[in-house]
């Protein structure tokens, strides 16, 4: 793939318009949105209008089927993960796909399988790991920075009111805190400890089944170990601390997309690392988009930053802690 990189973007909901907007105001990107998707033209028309976008569709069909789209963003909730970013990679089309990646461990190995036996890209939008601070925390912890990583603290939850009928509180929609906050801690704190060996976990349920309130013990045969909670009935700091022998990297709220961090080394004064200068007023996702456009305009079918692998392991570790708390989920039980 050489010039530009044509964008499509499949469904039309708050994190579709965050990512597009980052992506439109990221200077001399290498990339453009030509077409919009969702289930309804209506919506896709508001969609495309609002951003300029030239072309919508009442179906991810007519989306995948057109030949000027080059990689589609999959932007529905988790529950469609499998069915939309199937539908596009047998299409012929490069596919960055929300998290959690998908429903479960078997969802993620046959879309993972699809784009590497079709020599697609596809990538998890996991925009934590693309994240410049997130990437000077892997190096210091990789240079010895702060010693041998001895524990993972991570958070992130918020108070909210969901009835029953919410997609939050419906099992067959991936419902609960799990999929859609606890990614997030379970993601860090295997970027930078890798897959655990062992899986400890307990949950609030909700009447329907679905985990309201989850904490989880995840441990190393190294020695470390990671305490991480999630939550939709309590406002957690959603903040992260990374201790090892000789210090320990402090991350505050929102330590998923930080501005800042907080180095403190033995013998030492604390160093605060910021991000340095950029385009302002951005969300974050300009990041895992860049990072696409940079792997496709490369040639490469995965990207080093967030590879494959690391999303499979994800989702294995998920897949765990639901077993662990009682969690199924209807798509658990199809082959």
């Amino acid at each position: 793939m050489s010039g530009t990189v044509r964008w499509g973007v499949l469904a039309t909901g708050g994190i579709a318009a965050r990512f597009t907007e980052d992506l439109l105001a990221m200077p001399d990107s290498g990339a453009e949105v030509v077409a919009v998707a969702s289930r309804t033209e209506a919506s896709a028309r508001a969609f495309a209008d609002r951003f300029g976008i030239e072309r919508a569709y009442g179906s991810w069909a007519e989306l995948v089927a057109d030949d000027s789209v080059d990689v589609v963003y999959v932007a529905t909730p988790h529950s469609a993960h499998r069915e939309a970013a199937g539908l596009a990679l047998e299409a012929g089309k490069h596919v960055l796909c929300e998290k959690a990646f998908t429903l479960n461990a078997r969802e993620a190995r046959e879309l993972a399988g699809l784009a590497r036996e079709r020599g697609l890209f596809l990538m998890e939008a996991m925009w934590t790991y693309c994240n410049p601070l997130i990437r000077r925390i892997t190096e210091l912890v990789r240079d010895g920075a702060i010693g041998e990583i001895r524990t993972v603290q991570a958070d992130f939850g918020f108070a909210g009111t969901f009835g029953a009928e919410h997609r939050l509180r419906d099992p067959a929609l991936g419902g609960g805190a799990l999929l859609d906050l606890g990614v997030y801690p379970v993601s860090f704190a295997q970027l930078l400890l890798g897959e655990p060996d062992r899986v400890q976990a307990d949950a609030l349920l909700s009447p329907e089944g679905v985990d309201l309130n989850t904490g989880m013990l995840l441990g190393w045969d190294s020695g470390a170990t990671a305490l991480l909670s999630c939550s939709i009935v309590a406002n957690l700091p959603t903040s992260a601390t990374v201790t090892g022998t000789e210090g320990r990297i402090d991350l505050p709220r929102d330590f998923f997309h930080p501005d800042h961090f907080f180095l403190h080394r033995s013998g030492r004064e604390p160093e605060k690392v910021v991000t340095g200068p950029g385009p302002q007023g951005l969300s974050g996702m300009q990041y895992e988009a860049a990072e696409v456009t940079r792997a496709l305009l490369a040639g490469e079918t995965e990207s080093p930053l967030v590879p494959l692998d690391g999303s499979l392991a994800v989702m294995r570790t998920l897949d765990a802690v639901r077993d662990r708390i009682g969690v199924r989920y209807p798509a658990d039980d199809r082959a």
